[in-house]
């Protein structure tokens, strides 16, 4: 369910810089909205306002909104036209698709002198009988009607015919008001067995079932498996159980109200938090990565994540190197020593790169000045058959 928080309206004036005294056009559709709520505090000086395809049931707290021009309220849980007196600039109005019985509350607009649009396609009050010509008697400041402009013979007409018209949308409200008492009754009636039933199931054995067979529950507890059934099978089931009850809500017959609407939210806001918990169950904890054997044996490990190079530890050893980026290790066993003291490690200015610069050790550099001097004497061989029995150099490239 959601709520208009400050936080909400900030998230949604990026155009005007997260400023939201002075703004003029402000979006909240499809939030889950449920309240019309603080906007007349907070944004006085809004003139569109979006507010679609929420579960608003109600207009309200949108009477200081002074310079508001367009309010788009389709898609809602609205029943009754009330509360925009105090909008001295609306000229067009959206109620869309909402459940709007009570045509006669239309007259609240009366006082709105400079509204020009007003959208009513798919309320209840659409159906009736002569509700065109009601509205456009109504309100004679009007000049399109759901989408239809308004001709001045159509107004006259209405006029004309408005004291017989009048009685009959009367009584049409009257029937859609018994109408929806009964659903509002049913709706009420059929959520306090749901809560009553998931109460039972909360309260029932410790494995979500009710036992009735006693001799038939101590075998099963007894047996060794049931002692010994895995999680994997258990979650499973939960599974199956899951999908064949959100299936059974989805090919289930109902009719579109209110009632229903919010039904459906709070179905589908219990499968999501039945999803989180069989997700969390299903998680496991991974073992800590090896990184050196018992022996001492430096393995190679790489378990990279992108992070900042603030958050970066580079750890630099003769034999080998190893980076931890949050935690996560990326280690290299090196096919020579390097000397530590002497390494670095920075970032690429062209490719934005790790590098690292690891000079090799005195022994390597030692060993590669001697087998350099070693291919040296063996070229003079031939001239100095002697000179290598002088200086025996095999015990360093052993």
């Amino acid at each position: 369910m959601g709520w208009i928080t400050e936080d909400l309206i900030r998230r949604n004036a990026e155009h005007n810089d997260c400023v939201i005294f002075s703004l003029e056009e402000l979006s909240l559709h499809q939030q889950e909205i449920e309240r019309l709520e603080h906007i007349d505090k907070w944004c006085r000086d809004l003139k569109i306002l979006y507010l679609q395809n929420n579960l608003i049931g109600k207009i309200e707290n949108v009477s200081k909104l002074k310079k508001l021009e367009y309010l788009n309220l389709a898609l809602n849980n609205i029943e009754k036209i009330e509360n925009l007196e105090g909008c001295e600039e609306l000229a067009k109005l959206d109620l869309t698709v909402n459940f709007i019985g009570e045509l006669s509350s239309i007259k609240n607009l009366q006082h709105n002198i400079h509204l020009k649009e007003l959208f009513l396609m798919g309320n209840p009050c659409a159906s009736f009988d002569h509700y065109r010509e009601f509205v456009v008697a109504t309100l004679p400041q009007l000049k399109w009607l759901d989408g239809k402009e308004i001709e001045p013979s159509e107004r006259i007409k209405a006029l004309q015919d408005y004291s017989v018209i009048e009685p009959q949308i009367r009584e049409q409200e009257k029937d859609h008001c018994l109408k929806r008492a009964k659903l509002k009754e049913e709706a009420q009636r059929k959520h306090q067995e749901e809560d009553k039933n998931e109460d039972k199931r909360s309260n029932a054995g410790f494995d979500g079932r009710w036992y009735t067979d006693i001799n038939a529950t101590l075998s099963s507890l007894e047996s060794k498996d049931h002692l010994q059934a895995p999680d994997i099978e258990e979650h499973n089931t939960k599974k199956l159980d899951n999908s064949e009850d959100d299936l059974e809500f989805w090919n289930k017959p109902c009719l579109f109200t209110p009632e229903s609407r919010l039904e459906t939210l709070r179905h589908m806001e219990k499968q999501r938090k039945k999803q989180e918990k069989l997700s969390e169950k299903k998680k496991k904890v991974k073992p800590p990565r090896t990184l050196i054997t018992e022996d001492g044996k430096a393995l190679n490990v790489n378990e990279p994540k992108y992070m900042d190079t603030s958050l970066i530890d580079v750890d630099v050893q003769p034999t080998y190197v190893r980076v931890m980026i949050k935690g996560k290790p990326f280690q290299l066993v090196l096919p020579a020593e390097v000397k530590p003291d002497s390494s670095s490690a920075k970032r690429s200015q062209t490719t934005g790169h790790l590098v690292i610069c690891m000079p090799k050790g005195a022994n390597q550099l030692m060993r590669k000045a001697l087998l350099s001097l070693f291919m040296s004497l063996k070229q003079l061989q031939h001239s100095f058959p002697l000179f290598l029995y002088v200086f025996n150099l095999s015990k360093f490239f052993t």
